[in-house]
């Protein structure tokens, strides 16, 4: 899979400098991080969250996790994560967890961590597993027009199934 048309047009009728980055399938972006030699607090995650009726995205270093009482406190109601299933409706060109920040193109809200801001650059989710956009930051804070705000806490939540960034290799990773 490659980018979604619709994100690679946007960006094309923005005229905004970027590169794409390629790498094996990752599905999440600690893994990603770690296949680009890159630190994890430089490559972001997006999440899919619900706050009240309206879904936002979340723009994060991929080695932070989400407070989700700071982020209901700035969104104004309780916020909860929106599941994998329901993500794919609606991203239908994304592969899920592959979700990009870009909520101007599914006409979502986008809340951008504070400790995001402090790098020259971001390298983020480009709609597919295996591929990243790198750009500028004052280019995507330009383009997305996110609120900027602090709700991100250092350090991932401890899982039970940490072989989960892993792609099986039926679905295009390596073994």
């Amino acid at each position: 899979m490659t980018m979604p048309a619709s994100l690679r047009t946007h960006l094309e009728k923005t005229h905004i400098k970027y590169s794409l980055v390629s790498h094996v399938p990752a599905r999440s972006s600690q893994y990603a991080a770690s296949l680009l030699h890159l630190p994890g607090k430089e490559v972001a995650k997006t999440v899919v969250l619900r706050s009240g009726k309206r879904d936002l995205l979340a723009l994060l270093p991929g080695s932070y996790h989400i407070n989700l009482e700071k982020l209901a406190a700035v969104a104004g109601a309780p916020v909860e994560l929106v599941g994998e299933r329901e993500c794919y409706k609606l991203f239908p060109d994304c592969q899920p967890g592959a979700i990009p920040p870009f909520g101007e193109v599914y006409g979502l809200p986008v809340y951008l961590d504070g400790t995001l801001s402090e790098n020259p650059e971001i390298v983020f989710c480009a709609g597919t597993l295996s591929d990243g956009i790198r750009m500028g930051n004052a280019d995507f804070v330009r383009l997305a027009k996110p609120r900027i705000c602090s709700f991100a806490e250092k350090g991932e939540i401890a899982r039970e199934n940490a072989t989960a960034d892993l792609v099986p290799f039926e679905e295009g990773g390596s073994k």
